[in-house]
């Protein structure tokens, strides 16, 4: 079985790989973007059985173990691993989550919430564009994604705090 974490790994769901979350563990992980903090590296982690059928030169990367790359990684884990930085991730994904809950709650056109860690969406009756959201809160000085029609996607550096979360909601409050 194999796991791809290249978005959901390196602490992005408030663990260090998503599938922590879902009791089962593959036999194969993909990692990439957030294991170098914006340096370009991929890698792959394999279970001893899985990775003995491998032979030097089998498997092949564009973004592999260069010296800055890695170094990159090994800073980025780190600091991921550091005592509670993870538990920080947990907390502020649940906190952004519960306070997008309220405006699905208090909007009839704000019709979902879902995700986990710091990877959320927010998804929206079809009176509203997920585009046209994503523009007025961009002039506002936020990036976020519209990944269907009607529906946002939130990825903050994990490094976000409550106030940043606030002024988002509040932003996203004053457009509906």
């Amino acid at each position: 079985m194999i796991f791809d974490e290249v978005q959901t790994g390196i602490g992005r769901s408030g663990s260090l790989f998503a599938y922590q979350e879902y009791g089962v563990e593959p036999d194969i992980l993909t990692l990439a973007k957030g294991l170098g903090g914006g340096v370009p590296i991929g890698a792959f982690l394999a279970r001893a059985e899985v990775a003995d059928a491998f032979e030097p030169g089998d498997h092949g990367t564009t973004f592999g173990g260069n010296p800055l790359a890695c170094r990159a990684a090994v800073t980025v884990l780190d600091i991921i691993l550091e005592d509670g930085f993870l538990a920080g991730v947990k907390e502020k994904g649940e906190y952004f989550k519960r306070e997008l809950q309220k405006l699905v709650d208090k909007y009839e056109d704000v019709i979902e919430a879902r995700g986990l860690g710091l990877m959320l969406a927010l998804e929206f009756s079809d009176k509203i564009s997920a585009s046209e959201i994503t523009m007025e809160l961009f002039k506002k000085g936020f990036l976020v994604n519209a990944v269907q029609e009607h529906t946002l996607r939130f990825l903050p550096p994990l490094i976000v705090e409550k106030e940043d979360i606030d002024k988002l909601i509040n932003a996203l409050e004053e457009l509906l």
